[in-house]
């Protein structure tokens, strides 16, 4: 069974202090970071670039770092980002025009790579990509902005993921982002995925270590 992980999305974290939140919170026992990457094109927000990353890795932060790329088109940041500390890059499908090349332009820069399914992406993409990749993203909300409800319809999506996951034989980690909380990640986690994206359930948090603990035990449950 692959190991449960809690992937602490840094778009909710206080840009303030960046590097002393984000420390404080991988201390608390978030177990990866996630960079929300929006370029005001692909969706209707903008948020930052490899700066950030490069930033955090100068502060001393060592766990690993997931850079969602919501940008389009794709391939031409991805040596930046690899440059500058990212250790799994994920891309949607949409953003590329040819799909095998960007998971190349990853895999040549060092990375894993993810590929990213919006709640209305059809999975059939999987079909030629799935021995090249490491990581399956659901988006359990439509990609742009923190803090929005978790979409229903993504619990019957991770079930048929994980059949396709479980039938190629690969290795392969599922994560699901966005409306993640206490309430509901028990059975995300249930029907089989072992990484969670989590922002605004954390960072509004007082305690972090507390809600940490809370989800974490309701993942091993």
């Amino acid at each position: 069974m692959k190991k449960k992980k809690i992937s602490t999305s840094i778009l909710s974290a206080d840009f303030s202090r960046l590097g002393e939140d984000t420390k404080t919170v991988l201390e608390s026992g978030a177990d990866m970071l996630h960079f929300d990457i929006m370029d005001n094109h692909y969706v209707e927000n903008l948020t930052f670039g490899p700066i950030i990353c490069k930033s955090l890795r100068n502060y001393g932060i060592t766990a690993p770092i997931d850079v969602h790329l919501m940008i389009k088109p794709v391939d031409r940041i991805i040596p930046e980002f690899a440059n500058s500390g990212a250790n799994i890059i994920s891309f949607h499908p949409e953003t590329s025009e040819h799909i095998d090349k960007t998971i190349q332009i990853i895999k040549d820069c060092g990375c894993k790579v993810g590929l990213v399914f919006n709640p209305a992406t059809p999975l059939s993409y999987l079909k030629y990509s799935i021995n090249k990749i490491d990581m399956i993203v659901l988006m359990s909300v439509n990609p742009g902005f923190g803090g929005q409800l978790f979409i229903n319809n993504t619990f019957n999506k991770i079930k048929d993921t994980k059949k396709i996951i479980d039938k190629s034989g690969y290795n392969i980690d599922l994560s699901i982002d966005g409306g993640i909380n206490i309430s509901n990640i028990s059975k995300i986690s249930n029907l089989g995925a072992n990484i969670f994206v989590i922002g605004s359930a954390i960072f509004k948090e007082k305690n972090y270590k507390l809600i940490i603990n809370q989800l974490k035990k309701k993942i091993i449950s």
